[in-house]
Parts: structure tokens; sequence; C-alpha cells
């Protein structure tokens, strides 16, 4: 009998001897992977991550698959590319290739691999980025001596895989890996395929639309503050204040509405309406939102009366913003900005007492407000009441305004107070 037969079978308990004398060492390297990613992986939504050292059997299963010569020949460690696996789990189908570029700037990428690229609506499997990265010298044991010393030497083309996946992409991953691969089955019959394709499709048109929902949020949000930021550079110029609150981008990616005819789009119509100047239009459909039928809860209708009020402030018609304020506060209580936008138009109407109010009622809400401790300061002056005034103004700058009114009007109130810096 040929005798090359046997040795080129690997032995398992050298190769597991080997393997586990290197466990602390990869473990060691993948706890400051882990850790140098958690540092600087930077979203909106925070990931979650895995992280494990690949178990021995399945190391061994994989070895014999692949280097079985290499593994019985050899007195070193045969090295895998997954042998260490960290998933990164995001929230949001977009942020998958934000962290596969910060994961670029952060490492040396060797290989990259997306998993289920290939696949037709026919078939079913997990979706997955793989990102193989070189392991960088500050991600090594701080004490190579002493692994040295036991004979662990750093493997050549030694890797760490990063797996980047959807909160749904992990969980299909999940349930695939229970009924197929974890029981070594592989289902022959079309019934069975055509549940785990439906399956796997469900979750990724679930994936897109949690993305299109969050896409559509996000340009909402900026028409909203293109909105707000001009209603205040209006109030700052009729009230005679400046203000330095950043600017907002002047080339906003405006949207088709997400669906036709519902509140969602016909409100994003409205501000986008407001942003480029067609108020008419803005209160038109702003009313039309109000007046529909089914009526809106209290809490959509407050939205709606905020933002039809501060079209109707553009417009100079303080009367009515100021009674869409009104019934903005009304619907929604809790909500500290319609009551502040009240008081900015007393404010413009010389009537600081009721401004006083009103922004007071907003700090009882919300207590963290800068600017609306600089307008109840500008008020207070305007009353004559000092002694408030400068109160107010060290609250905002403690909240960190630096505004260029604030600082004046902190030296009048230092002069009326005859105080020296």
């Amino acid at each position: 009998m040929d005798q090359n037969i046997y040795t080129s079978i690997p032995a398992k308990t050298k190769i597991k001897n080997t393997y586990q004398s290197y466990h602390d060492f990869l473990f060691e390297i993948m706890n400051n992977i882990h850790t140098k990613l958690r540092s600087n992986i930077k979203l909106t939504s925070q990931p979650t991550y895995k992280a494990r050292i690949k178990s021995f059997d399945s190391y061994y299963k994989k070895i014999l698959r692949q280097h079985p010569e290499e593994a019985a020949n050899s007195n070193k460690l045969v090295t895998l590319t997954d042998m260490m696996g960290i998933r990164i789990i995001c929230t949001f189908l977009e942020d998958v290739s934000v962290v596969q570029q910060q994961i670029g700037d952060m490492f040396d990428v060797k290989e990259i691999e997306v998993k289920g690229a290939s696949q037709s609506f026919r078939e079913f499997g997990y979706e997955s980025v793989h990102v193989l990265v070189g392991i960088p010298l500050d991600c090594f044991p701080s004490d190579m001596h002493s692994y040295k010393e036991k004979g662990i030497e750093v493997p050549d083309n030694l890797v760490c895989e990063i797996q980047i996946r959807t909160i749904l992409q992990d969980a299909w991953a999940e349930v695939e890996h229970e009924l197929i691969y974890k029981t070594e089955f592989t289902p022959f019959d079309m019934p069975l395929r055509r549940k785990l394709a439906s399956m796997n499709a469900s979750l990724s048109l679930a994936d897109i639309i949690f993305q299109e929902i969050r896409d559509y949020q996000n340009k909402l949000q900026s028409e909203m503050n293109e909105r707000r930021k001009t209603f205040y550079d209006k109030a700052d110029a009729l009230t005679d204040t400046k203000s330095t609150s950043v600017k907002t981008e002047e080339n906003i990616e405006r949207v088709t509405p997400y669906v036709q005819g519902t509140i969602d789009d016909m409100l994003l119509q409205a501000i986008h309406s407001h942003n480029v100047g067609d108020l008419g239009t803005a209160i038109k459909i702003y009313t039309q939102i109000i007046e529909s039928k089914p009526k809106p809860n209290n809490i959509v209708l407050g939205v709606i009366y905020k933002h039809r009020g501060m079209a109707y402030f553009t417009q100079n018609d303080y009367p009515n913003a100021l009674m869409d304020f009104k019934k903005s506060f009304e619907c929604d209580p809790n909500s500290f900005r319609p009551v502040y936008y009240e008081g900015i138009v007393y404010s413009i109407q010389k009537k600081f007492v009721d401004a006083v109010v009103c922004f007071t009622k907003s700090l009882d809400i919300n207590e963290y407000q800068s600017h609306t401790y600089y307008r109840r300061a500008i008020a207070y002056y305007e009353l004559n009441e000092f002694e408030n005034a400068m109160n107010d103004v060290i609250s905002a700058q403690k909240l960190g305004l630096d505004d260029d009114g604030l600082k004046a009007l902190h030296e009048k109130l230092i002069a009326k107070f005859d105080m020296k810096m």
C-alpha cells in the first residue's frame, strides 16, 4: 500500500494543539481590531458588533477541504481568512457602504467580497459584505515577546474578516445557518426552495423600504431646517438681532413625494413650496391637510398649524401667524416651538410682556434653549427689567450661545449696572 496516502492525511491532534496554542494570540488581535472599529466607525445609528475566533471543529473541517496537504506536512499554523471574524450589524442599507468606506480608511484592505450579489431573484442565500483586512501594528498584542517565547510567530498572510450586514440580513443569515448549513441539509424540493426564496425576498424588500423611509425623513428634515432658518433670519432682521446660527446648504436635493396623496407627501410638497417662496401654495396645502378627512391626530395637526403659521409670518400676516401658533400649542402642549414662535411675533409687535410670557412657557417645557433665553433677555431689557435680562444672558452663554447680538446686549447690561469687565 502506498505510504504517501497516510502521510498526506492531516493529523487532527497535532493540528488541534497548534491551533489552540494560537487562541490567545488571535483573540487579543481580534479584540484590538474590535476596539478600533468601535472607536472609529461613525454612523447616525450606531451599529452593533459580534466577534468570534473560529472554533477548532469548523477550522479543521475547512482545512480538510482547502489545505489538507499543507496541514499534513507543516508544523506551523495553517491560516484561513476567517479565523478571526468581526461582524458589524447596521440599521440601514446605506450604512453598509459607509462602514465599508470607513474600514478602508483604517485598515489595509486585502479583499472585498459582496456575498449574494450574483444571486438571481429565484435564489436564496444571505447577503453580506466581507472585507479582509491586514493586521496593523497597533492591533498586535502589546507583549509580543512573551508569545515568541512560547513559539508563537506571526503567521504569513494573517488577516481578519470583517462582515458588514444590516439587521435583517443578519437575522436571515442566522436562520439560514440553523436551517441549512448547521444541519448539512440542502433543500431540493421546489416548494421549500420557494418558501426560502420568498422569505429572503421579503427581508430584502423590507431593508429597501426602511432605507426609502430614512431617505425621505432625512430630505424632509433638510427642507424643514431650511424653512426654519428662513423664519429665524426674518425674525432676527425684524427684531434687530444678529444670529450666528449655522447656515444650511443652499442646494438641497429635492425629492419626489414618498407616497402620492398621503399627509407625508402633501407636507413635503408644502414645505418645498414654502422654501422656494411659493407661500400661497404652501398655505393652501397646509390648509388641505388640516381640513382633510379623516381628521389628522392632534400631534400631526400641531405640526401643520406650526408650519402654516410660519408661512403666514413670512407674509407679514401676524394675526394669522399668532392664531396658528396658538392652535399648534393647543394641539400639542408638550411642543416648545410654537409658543416660542408666538413670543417672537409678540416681540416684533413690541408686546414685550406677552413675549416674556410665551418665552417662559417654552422654557418651562424645554429649559435648554439658548436662543429662547436670549430673546427673553431682549424682552426683559425693553421692559427695563435689567436683572432678569442679565440672568437670561448668562443662561444663554452657559448653553454655548456665541452670538454677536448676545454679546452686544451683555455690554449694554454691564453699562446699565455700571460694571466693569
